[in-house]
């Protein structure tokens, strides 16, 4: 692999820097073409896209890791792929084929390899591929044309000075409706989140927690993550629920609870009023892996889980576990890693 570029990996952030090359392609008359790296950042597209006005759009987010031996490589693409595919299907845009995704994100993390960190810094080439409705379409309907594109961003590791539990208060708003987008990676959603989180953090908190709109007795999301927390039996625990977005970390972090760590670990009714039952609790995605909770505000209480200011043994270990996987410490169970080539 080629030397990196002289950045100062330690202070980097989570912002966007732009670099060398992205990938596009096109979709019209029916089919995708065979898509181009690109030095433009910069995207022309109709005033009358529906992307614009009807939100018809969807993104992903994964990373590319340097391991010690100096080599590259994904954590799970083929999950991201997949769960762009569900995104289109309910916003009824073209699909991008799992083969076509991984082939993209291969080739734009080899076009700007000097942009994936060194091992040991605890930073990440971040990618975020992305669907637009484009063309002229003023009418409620799927666009005629769509863009999928592939950039990446070189971000700092989450937790600069070791990881730290955070607090959360539980939001008067909803992320999203019963039968409505929430299983999807789209915009919107986001886009209606931005306002309760300035809420939160107006208040002090980190974040706050979403319950199911239909009830309002449910722990559903925390901010723009999924929510776990372990029982004082020593259980894994994580919603399940039809307007939560398939979290690939979530679903990761149930495997190696239950394989590598031995706990008992299941999707179930996650009830805002027995938080009692949890002994530690975390919010988990890919930025931050997992992100460890302090306390849960509701109702006016403030109900710690471990500690404001230590993580959990148990979270901890399920952070370790995954982290020592995504940059190669530790033995991945088949299919989650996928070589970047030497080019």
């Amino acid at each position: 692999m080629s030397k990196t570029v002289d950045i100062n990996w330690g202070e980097l952030g989570f912002s966007y820097i732009k670099t060398d090359l992205r990938y596009i392609s096109k979709w019209k008359d029916g089919k995708w073409d065979d898509g181009e790296l690109v030095e433009d950042n910069m995207l022309t597209i109709s005033e009358a896209s529906t992307a614009l006005h009807y939100g018809q759009q969807c993104f992903e987010g994964l990373k590319a890791y340097r391991t010690k031996e100096n080599k590259i490589q994904l954590f799970r693409p083929d999950q991201n792929a997949k769960r762009m595919i569900e995104s289109c299907k309910r916003l009824l845009m073209p699909e991008v084929p799992v083969e076509k995704f991984i082939d993209a994100c291969i080739k734009v993390v080899q076009a700007n390899e000097a942009y994936v960190p060194p091992y040991g810094t605890g930073a990440t080439l971040y990618l975020r591929p992305f669907i637009i409705g484009v063309g002229d379409n003023i009418g409620v309907k799927p666009a005629p044309e769509y863009i999928f594109c592939v950039f990446c961003v070189p971000v700092g590791p989450y937790f600069k000075g070791g990881m730290v539990p955070v607090n959360f208060n539980v939001a008067d708003y909803d992320r999203a409706a019963p039968y409505g987008t929430g299983a999807a990676k789209v915009g919107g959603n986001y886009a209606a989140s931005l306002y309760p989180h300035e809420l939160a953090a107006k208040r002090g908190f980190a974040d706050c927690i979403y319950l199911d709109p239909a009830t309002h007795t449910k722990i559903e999301e925390v901010g723009s993550a999924n929510f776990f927390g372990i029982t004082k039996n020593n259980k894994f625990i994580t919603p399940i629920s039809p307007s939560i977005l398939p979290s690939i970390t979530k679903y990761s972090l149930l495997h190696v609870a239950k394989e590598y760590l031995g706990l008992e670990a299941e999707e179930t009714d996650v009830f805002i009023d027995k938080l009692d039952d949890f002994k530690e609790a975390g919010a988990c995605g890919t930025a931050a892996v997992i992100t460890p909770i302090g306390g849960i505000e509701y109702k006016g209480k403030l109900h710690v889980l471990y500690s404001e200011t230590e993580v959990g043994p148990v979270t901890k270990k399920l952070y370790d576990t995954l982290y020592g996987i995504q940059f190669g410490d530790i033995k991945a169970p088949e299919g989650w890693i996928v070589q970047v080539p030497d080019k």
